[in-house]
């Protein structure tokens, strides 16, 4: 049984490939973070692998192993550490080496590269050339946010498959299986249509504080001074240095709570997502007019994406912070 929470169509495309036995030697499934990748590369590993009847069946020593991760033919390449950012061509080397020995205990050989817009340039490189030649009994799959981080000649030869935000009632669906109904509901609307951090969150209380002290962070950022936003630049910088996936997590809050004050500006506020923060947002948005949210929310994707493509991370911080539009004046671009 497939574990991952919707995607029926990206379940069905691997499913019918399974059963037809065409299924693509590499596969790039692209979406947001949390919103289900590894778990289904992980069932597409154990589908594979699988003793039973019905694959993935779940159940089978080759599934569970696979699940546990400790299955020796299904390996996970990702940044090694929090002091690196990429994944280095030697982890790309050991790959294939290991790729053109036989299976030790399944049937098939997985490698799932996780994160891989963070392929160094010659990694990326030497991965080409187990790509282009793919040993017989090898599938490798790609995790990534974004397909344009990727080079053109690793996206030629990938299957794409794209997981795109779920709906929120199928998340509160799941979640109350676990949490009662107001619990259910806060986190899903929270998740942003990714199931993967609504789980976490119910599982681990610290997910929630630590996203309170990000959000107390932002919002004095509404009214503070120069200095101020100039050292919160600086610490957003630090943070992109140590870990990308962090400083984009506070980048995406930015956005989803500048989002909503566009919302409860155009009295929407059925749709928004931090809807425990309904009640302080109503007060930060009085004075500021939708041009100027608008407006910021734009500065907010343009900095998203030049950090995307490596641009000076404290520079594109200070611009952003210089940009916060002052309530009472004209947005000017």
């Amino acid at each position: 049984m497939w574990k991952v929470i919707g995607h029926e169509r990206a379940v069905g495309l691997l499913e019918r490939s399974l059963n037809e036995g065409r299924l693509s030697h590499a596969y790039l499934f692209v979406g947001p973070r949390h919103v289900g990748k590894m778990t289904l590369a992980i069932n597409l590993a154990q589908a594979l692998n699988c003793l039973g009847e019905e694959r993935p069946c779940g159940e089978c020593s080759q599934c569970r192993r696979i699940g546990e991760g400790k299955h020796p033919d299904v390996q996970v390449i990702t940044v090694q550490s929090e002091t690196k950012t990429e994944i280095g061509i030697d982890q790309i080397k050991e790959l294939q080496h290991s790729s053109i020995l036989p299976p030790y205990e399944g049937r098939h050989k997985v490698f799932i590269i996780e994160e891989a817009q963070r392929l160094s340039d010659e990694a990326s490189n030497r991965l080409l050339k187990t790509l282009e030649e793919p040993p017989p009994g090898v599938l490798i799959i790609l995790l990534a946010e974004n397909e344009r981080a990727l080079l053109p000649t690793i996206l030629s030869r990938c299957q794409i498959v794209e997981l795109r935000p779920l709906p929120v009632p199928l998340i509160e669906e799941e979640l109350r299986r676990k949490a009662g109904p107001q619990e259910a509901e806060t986190l899903a609307r929270l998740s942003s249509g990714c199931p993967g951090w609504a789980f976490s969150a119910l599982r681990d209380s610290r997910i929630l504080k630590e996203r309170q002290e990000e959000i107390t962070g932002i919002l004095e950022m509404l009214n503070a001074g120069i200095v101020e936003r100039f050292s919160y630049a600086a610490e957003l910088s630090s943070r992109f240095s140590r870990s990308r996936e962090k400083a984009f997590e506070v980048l995406n809050l930015w956005l989803s709570l500048w989002r909503d004050m566009l919302l409860i500006k155009g009295e929407a506020c059925e749709f928004i997502t931090n809807i425990d923060q309904v009640e302080i947002l109503e007060r930060k948005v009085d004075g500021y007019t939708i041009d100027q949210i608008k407006g910021f929310i734009q500065s907010l994707k343009e900095a998203w994406g030049q950090l995307q493509d490596n641009a000076n991370s404290r520079l594109v911080f200070e611009v952003l912070m210089l940009g916060i539009p002052e309530k009472g004046k004209a947005w000017a671009m």
